[in-house]
């Protein structure tokens, strides 16, 4: 671990980014254009104190799982991320098998879309970041681990995961997810994590095995979808969908018709969560 080298990359990339690229106001008397530390520290849920310490050559070695919190704080591309790893004493990440680094300009996206659900998801379905009406609407995912992540596993493997969805539109739902991981099988190869989740899900899934066995494939850019929420009903959306060049991540957006009913409930869903939020803090 070259602390130097490490402080002084993080107070740089700190510098560099203004709170405009990151959905953060500027707000007064800021003596310097890029973050703050407790900015850094809010965006890569750690404690201010713990940033503060590796800025100050003093702190512990941070875990694989904290660099990556900072590498999508401080919106750090591909190589800029595998630096971070390396002067922290830790190999970089396999570009071709990992993928939980969200992209620049997917996260640029991201932070701008505010009044819409949002997420960008990896190429096997995991959540990788999700905007808060995101969460509101989907709930959250971010304490799953392992393949739990995969939103192609839970639905093979969850009868819960699938009651989102109308029941005359989960066939639909379940052939698309497979034919989208056909296409990431494709792109990562045969010793990728999609050919693990592949193998997994056959021998748990006699469902998933069928499926996979029609070799359907396609890539979803567009779909209109009704979704079931708990608690304002069904919400019908239209989804768009942005891939990053090599197709290994997604931005998804959900989004309703102007004064739609959807739009509306899509308004209550953001007052809730912001309701739910202020209830467990």
């Amino acid at each position: 671990m070259d602390r130097a080298a490490l402080a002084e990359f993080l107070r740089r990339r700190r510098e560099s980014v203004r709170p405009a690229d990151v959905g953060l106001p500027a707000g007064a008397r800021r003596r310097t254009a890029g973050l703050r530390r407790e900015e850094v520290a809010l965006l890569a849920a750690m404690s201010t104190d713990y940033y503060t310490r590796l800025e100050q050559q003093r702190g512990p070695q941070p875990s694989e799982q904290m660099l990556a919190s900072l590498a999508r704080a401080l919106r750090l591309t591909d190589d800029e991320r595998d630096y971070l790893f390396r002067v922290s004493g830790r190999g970089a990440p396999d570009r071709v098998t990992t993928s939980s680094h969200v992209r620049p300009a997917l996260q640029r996206v991201l932070d701008r879309l505010s009044d819409t659900p949002a997420l960008v998801l990896s190429a096997l379905g995991e959540t990788l970041v999700a905007n808060d009406l995101a969460v509101a609407l989907l709930g959250d995912r971010s304490s799953l681990t392992g393949w739990e992540r995969s939103d192609v596993y839970r639905w093979f493997t969850d009868p819960d995961e699938r009651t989102i969805y109308p029941a005359d539109d989960r066939d639909r739902q379940g052939r698309a997810l497979v034919s989208t991981l056909r296409v990431a099988h494709g792109i990562l190869g045969p010793r990728s994590r999609a050919a693990e989740l592949v193998t997994v899900l056959r021998t748990r899934s006699a469902e998933f095995a069928a499926l996979w066995d029609r070799h359907e494939v396609s890539q979803r850019f567009a779909d209109h979808k009704t979704l079931l929420h708990p608690q304002v009903g069904p919400v019908e959306l239209d989804c768009q969908v942005l891939f990053t060049e090599d197709q290994t991540q997604a931005l998804l957006v959900l989004t309703a018709p102007p004064r739609s009913e959807a739009a509306e409930k899509l308004e209550l869903l953001a007052v809730l969560g912001r309701q739910e939020v202020a209830t467990t803090t």
